[in-house]
């Protein structure tokens, strides 16, 4: 009963009485007003339609993370080193944590800006350009995530 009257009042500002017309007249609200009164009544419906509160039992409130598994330094190995394999200019033959990009693989220089641009997108952060020229091998990059991300093993 309440939630209905939370509603009605919420939506009595979208109605407005007409001096020319017998019928009520929508208002034209900002989208923020609407906004507002939208989010005003989802807010009541949930509180109210909680089964717990029907039924006077006690709100338990959960909330979600939309975060990803925990990271581990063997998970961000298998990353790293698939995001170098799928790489068309790395041979994947030879590629180990241990290969130098420019001495054992033969990037030059834009290809290695191009695998720290495809690390930052894998991983979801940027890499600023001071530490991005010393990552120079797979396990650089690795060392370096895992120090971002407070993996220790």
């Amino acid at each position: 009963m309440a939630a209905v009257k939370i509603g009605r009042s919420a939506l009595s500002g979208l109605l407005r009485k007409s001096t020319t017309f017998k019928t009520p007249v929508a208002c034209r609200l900002s989208t923020v007003a609407l906004r507002q009164k939208f989010n005003t009544i989802n807010v009541a419906f949930k509180t109210y339609s909680t089964p717990n509160l029907q039924n006077g039992g006690q709100n338990i409130s959960v909330r979600n993370y939309s975060h990803g598994p925990p990271l581990t330094l063997e998970l961000i190995k298998s990353r790293v080193l698939l995001v170098l394999q799928l790489y068309d200019k790395i041979n994947p033959d030879k590629l180990s944590v241990e290969s130098h990009f420019m001495n054992d693989l033969g990037l030059d220089s834009l290809d290695h800006v191009e695998v720290i641009m495809a690390m930052e997108d894998e991983f979801g952060f940027e890499i600023p350009d001071g530490d991005a020229e010393r990552l120079v091998r797979p396990k650089d990059i690795i060392q370096y995530i895992a120090d971002k991300e407070d993996v220790y093993e």
